[in-house]
């Protein structure tokens, strides 16, 4: 697997994770710092593969 498709693949549930974390900012605060960790982590992941 060619490194761009894993970097791509990492940014998309990134997206998601943040989309998650929007929608459930206003009714469960605990549940969406978990979701905005987990992106970070995403993202975090996706650039050391970059590297």
């Amino acid at each position: 697997m060619p490194k761009e498709v894993a970097v791509i693949g990492l940014m998309i549930v990134a997206g998601f994770l943040i989309g998650g974390v929007y929608a459930a900012w206003k009714t469960a605060k605990v549940f969406a710092v978990v979701l905005g960790l987990l992106a970070a982590l995403a993202v975090g992941g996706a650039i050391a593969w970059m590297l």
